[in-house]
Parts: structure tokens; C-alpha cells; sequence
């Protein structure tokens, strides 16, 4: 490392997520490389975890999506210019417009280098082209760099670098065995999955994952007589009540009400999914840039299903195409968990696709070849 870089990640808040937690990542790396991580957001519970671990958290109201984010565009810029970071890093579309106005008021020999992770497969229109206004571009898959070219036909492909996602096989290590207090703890609090055939679908509760075609697979192998508990394990949003709503009708209607388990957020997904028999990704419009949730329950060495359409069929494909399910294809869902009822699908094999070592150092290297390109003291010094 030539020089001690000032690396500032910016994104709405620091809950849960896929987009939260590689940025957590992305600051252990950077402090244990001996570079200064900061992560501007609107909060969350992951800030104690964050400074524990090296970094340095400032609340900025980065996050909603109404007129009053821009107030902060001032409060970004002055921050900017007391802290001169090296990387502005923004993760997200709102702090990408505030922080980009911010950066672009500033005088050019003032500026730090502005780099944009697209983490989703936005819809193409001004609202979402600011986030190829980075001077880099990172696309989290070869999904979502084809998704930017073809919704921004002007970006420059040579900006793009793409960085897919990785996981850590310590933390979903091959045959992971849950401990047995944890197991205990786990039936006891869902006896009625205990000896059963489990179906999981990992994620939160929004629509574009398909929790419907997740509950009209489970209907029909019901109605073969093929009894599954279905898990649905991801945090509810406040904001989609009314989806909640019309899931748990959709689950009564088809008779499921004491097959289908919701089980909220869980810090140990790992786990839950080493206890499942079958992992469903049954996500529809958006597709997901990446899935990452998919490839840890690949490295984990569960059977894992999904549509093969964006990320997640990407994943699958470099992994294990025996999962891959057409999109929207409900009776093709209900057969692939049949087949695994069944024994006729065997696990994926371990593997070191899609590393985050390999993910990290990658980041880290875009961060040292832009402030390598146009350093700080050069920028000053003009």
C-alpha cells in the first residue's frame, strides 16, 4: 500500500441487508489493510458493530426519498471539505444524489474520487442514472453490468468493473452442524418443523421475492399428498403490511395456515438454512442482481433452487444448474422440491466460486488505482 487511504461508504442506514453488509465487510477489510473506513448513514443497528470493529460511523439524513435529503447536500459538501476523504464511496440512490451534488459544487482540484456500486437492477430513468455518474462504476454481477449498458446505452463500458459478491467459507462453512443448544433452542421454538420435510425462503417481506409462487408451490405438493413446512425467514417492513396481509390470506386459503412458519429477521441464517432440506429462490420482477442469499446456501452444501433468470441464475449456473428452475415456473418449483423429497437431486459440491476474499480484494483495488490515478495531494497540490 503506497499510501494510507480515507475511504467514506455511503448509504441510507445500517440495518440488515445485502447492500449493509457488504459494506460491513468492506470495512473490515479496509481497517485491517490500515486505511481509514468511515460509513455515512442514516443509523441502524449495525453502527455499535461497525465502530467495534474500526470504523467510524457520521449520521447524515441520506435515506428519504423526498425533497428533504437535499437539505443535506450542504452538510455533505462541508464534510467533504473538513475531512478530505480520498473515496467517496456511495452505495445507494439517494446518498449517491446527495453526495454527487455535494461533490460536484465542490472546485475540481478539491474533489475526491466518486465511485458508485450498482447493488440492483434499477429501472432506466433519471432517477437511477446517477448511479453510473461515478467516476467507476462497480456492476455486483455480469447481470447487472448488461442491465446498466442496456438501460444507459451513453455509460461508458470501460467505467464498469464488475465485482460479484463472495461469501466467507468460514462463515458458511460445507456441512455446517448447528450446535446442539442452538438446535434445541430452534425446536422449541418451532416444534411443528421438528422430523418434517422443510422448505426455506430466505428474505425479506417485499414482493419482487415471490413469496406467492413459493406458497402456490407448497399448494400443489399439498395436494399430492407431499406435506412440506415452508419457512419464510426475513425481516417485515412497515411500510408493506398490506403484502404481509395478503400472503397470510393467500397461506389461508390454501389450507397451509399450520405449514407455512414466518419466522421475522435472523442473525443466524446459516444456521436455519443447514436445518432446511431445500433452499427456494422464487424471486420475479426485478430479478436479483446477484443472490447472494443463494450462494451461501450453495457453499453451505444445501439443495438449492431458483429462477434462473438474473443474478440468481447466474449463481446457479456457475454452481449448481441442476437448481435452476424457469422463471415463473410454479409446477417446475413444486417438482424440484419433489425431486429433493424424493433423493433425486444430490447437494452441490464444495467449491471457492465467488470468494469474498476475492470480492474484497477486488473493491480495495479500485479504491488504490483511483487514488493512485488522481491522488489527494496531487488534487491540492493543483
Amino acid at each position: 500500500m503506497s499510501q494510507r487511504l480515507t475511504v467514506a461508504q455511503i448509504l441510507p442506514q445500517m440495518n440488515s441487508g445485502g447492500v449493509e453488509r457488504g459494506t460491513m465487510e468492506v470495512n473490515r477489510a479496509l481497517v485491517a489493510a490500515g486505511h481509514k473506513s468511515i460509513v455515512i448513514s442514516g443509523g441502524g443497528r449495525l453502527i455499535p458493530q461497525l465502530e467495534q470493529e474500526g470504523g467510524e460511523h457520521v449520521a447524515m439524513q441520506v435515506w428519504k426519498k423526498n425533497p428533504l435529503s437535499l437539505f443535506s447536500v450542504r452538510k455533505m459538501r462541508q464534510w467533504i471539505r473538513e475531512t478530505q476523504p480520498d473515496i467517496l464511496h456511495a452505495r445507494s440512490r439517494i446518498p449517491a444524489w446527495v453526495t454527487w451534488l455535494a461533490w460536484r459544487g465542490l472546485p475540481e482540484h478539491d474533489r475526491p474520487a466518486f465511485l458508485t456500486t450498482n447493488h440492483g437492477l434499477s429501472r432506466p430513468n433519471a432517477y437511477s442514472k446517477i448511479m453510473t455518474r461515478g467516476e467507476r462504476v462497480i456492476a455486483v454481477s455480469n447481470t447487472c453490468r448488461d442491465h446498466l449498458l442496456k438501460s444507459f446505452p451513453d455509460l461508458d463500458p470501460d467505467k464498469i468493473t464488475v465485482v460479484h459478491r463472495g461469501v466467507d467459507p468460514q462463515d458458511f462453512p460445507y456441512n455446517h452442524k448447528p450446535s446442539d443448544d442452538w438446535l434445541k433452542a430452534w425446536y422449541e421454538e418451532y416444534p411443528q418443523l421438528q422430523g418434517r420435510f422443510v422448505a426455506l425462503l430466505p428474505g425479506r417481506i417485499t414482493r419482487f421475492k415471490g413469496h406467492l409462487d413459493f406458497i402456490a408451490a407448497l399448494e400443489r405438493l399439498n395436494h399430492r399428498q407431499l406435506p412440506v413446512m415452508g419457512v419464510i425467514a426475513g425481516p417485515e417492513d412497515p411500510k408493506r403490511k398490506r403484502y404481509l396481509a395478503e400472503l397470510k390470506e393467500r397461506i389461508r386459503r390454501a389450507g397451509l395456515e399450520s405449514s407455512v412458519i414466518f419466522t421475522g429477521h435472523r442473525s443466524d441464517l446459516q444456521n436455519v438454512m443447514s436445518v432446511s432440506d431445500v433452499v427456494i429462490s422464487s424471486s420475479v420482477t426485478p430479478p436479483e442482481s446477484f443472490g447472494r442469499t443463494v450462494l451461501e446456501s450453495l457453499r453451505l452444501g444445501r439443495v438449492t433452487l431458483g429462477y434462473a433468470h438474473g443474478g440468481v441464475g447466474e449463481v446457479l449456473g456457475t454452481i449448481y444448474p441442476e437448481g435452476r428452475v424457469p422463471m415463473g415456473d410454479i409446477e417446475g418449483l413444486a417438482n424440484g422440491i419433489e425431486r429433493v423429497m424424493n433423493g433425486q437431486l444430490s447437494p452441490p459440491a464444495p467449491g471457492n466460486e465467488f470468494s469474498l476474499e476475492l470480492m474484497l480484494t477486488r473493491v480495495l483495488q479500485v479504491y488504490e488505482e483511483m487514488a493512485g490515478v488522481t491522488p489527494q495531494s496531487a488534487r491540492r497540490a493543483a
